[in-house]
């Protein structure tokens, strides 16, 4: 009698959960049972939703690359769900079909569990939100940001983000504590909104002002970066405000902090909190606030067979795409290793978080920057021009391109083009 293959259930097939399961299959190939699920049969491009709604073009014909297609071309199940508990002791998920409203719970057993699930956008959490805010962390918010633009009267804009709650239990001492969730995405929504006001004749960098909840925005960057910045953020005119502690309050009218500042505003853009799934707070496997325990293999300290990357591991500090890429390598390996496929040489290297960012700031223009002073490196580039644009553009179509498995020379070569790129 054939024995069974070892059960592989990754949980998320956004950027981390797709990219892990893709990589699972290379490293352990048939070795493993392997299943994916999502409630969602389709990854959003949340990175480039900002470039469509600047330009009036709508993200959800865009920004969408359909997943169940790519998991079966790889031989695995992908099951279109949603997941409402886990049992560690037990390994046991428990999922509701999410196509259609009223399906009954499913259980589903594993042998190694990857959660790669994200987390909540606490926008629900911020008062007013609903009817005064924007952002753009999916289609349906990024089209709402285009009405409200195609509405605009000329008022003053506010762009930031609102207080992270970082998990405290079981964070190593290399690890900062981080007070907003991931602040490119203000950078980048601040320098392209200034070009979008001078483009249809609305104003410009003076009309804008940036705020956080830290003592520095984009912190994770470093201060060298920052400081670069901020200085030239100041000399185009744009308003800036630290020190916020958290977002109370949107009204029609502006923002009210938590510090007792607050901030006149036609339109509030936020970044809100990232919040773990409800499902996960008080497991044996996840800090206080619910984030997943995990050493620099990503592995949980307690249940071995049990890993997690992305923004649902503690660990991930910002909840940056580019920490989710490498920690899906790390995971997949220690998979192939723990099912013979490779042997324990092959682990590669462990968990070394670095900052790898692109931002668009109009005009056919970007940023780029790569960092790893917040974790005690001493790496610090920023650079601004058109090849920063050219290759977050790039990066989007090979990531459709190749369904979520970039080449495994993708880094170094972003970083042997644009490290020595002199910049504009």
């Amino acid at each position: 009698m054939t024995e069974a293959k070892p059960r592989v259930l990754v949980l998320g097939s956004s950027f981390a959960g797709l990219t892990t399961a893709r990589f699972i299959r290379e490293h352990a190939g048939e070795a493993v049972d392997l299943a994916v699920v999502d409630r969602n049969p389709y990854l959003t491009f949340v990175p480039n939703i900002q470039m469509e709604v600047l330009a009036d073009r709508d993200p959800l014909e865009s920004m969408l690359l359909e997943t169940p297609k790519i998991h079966d071309r790889d031989g695995n199940t992908f099951l279109n769900a949603e997941v409402i508990a886990i049992d560690p002791d037990a390994r046991r998920v428990h999922v509701v079909p999410s196509d259609r409203p009223g399906a009954a719970t499913e259980v589903l057993g594993y042998d190694y569990l990857v959660i790669a699930l994200g987390n909540r956008l606490a926008y629900d959490q911020i008062e007013g939100f609903g009817e005064h805010g924007d952002t753009v962390s999916s289609g349906y918010y990024g089209n709402k940001l285009r009405r409200r633009l195609a509405a605009y009267k000329g008022g003053p804009i506010a762009i930031g983000s609102a207080r992270f709650h970082q998990g405290l239990q079981g964070k190593p001492d290399w690890l900062p504590v981080g007070l907003a969730a991931c602040e490119g995405p203000p950078l980048e929504l601040a320098l392209a909104m200034a070009h979008w006001l001078g483009e249809h004749h609305l104003g410009d960098a003076h009309r804008i002002t940036l705020f956080t909840p830290a003592g520095m925005i984009a912190e994770d960057a470093g201060e060298q970066i920052v400081a670069g910045f901020l200085k030239m953020a100041a000399e185009r005119g744009f308003g800036y405000l630290n020190k916020t502690d958290d977002v109370v309050r949107l009204t029609a009218d502006g923002i009210e902090f938590r510090n007792g500042a607050s901030l006149e505003a036609e339109i509030k853009i936020v970044l809100p909190d990232w919040v773990p799934h409800p499902f996960l707070k008080d497991l044996p496997v996840t800090d206080e606030m619910g984030f997943v325990l995990t050493d620099r293999r990503m592995r949980n300290p307690e249940h071995r067979e049990l890993f997690a990357v992305g923004d649902a591991a503690a660990l991930t500090v910002p909840k940056l795409g580019g920490l989710g890429h490498q920690q899906a390598e790390i995971v997949a390996r220690q998979i192939a290793i723990d099912v013979g496929v490779l042997a324990p040489d092959d682990a590669g290297p462990d968990y070394q978080p670095e900052i790898l960012c692109f931002g668009d700031i109009g005009a056919h223009q970007g940023f780029y920057i790569y960092s790893n002073t917040w974790f005690g490196g001493h790496t610090s580039v920023f650079k601004m021009g058109h090849a920063p644009y050219a290759m977050k553009l790039a990066f989007k179509e090979m990531y459709f391109r190749t369904g979520g498995k970039p080449p495994a020379f993708g880094v170094p070569a972003t970083h042997l083009l644009m490290d020595h790129f002199p910049g504009e």
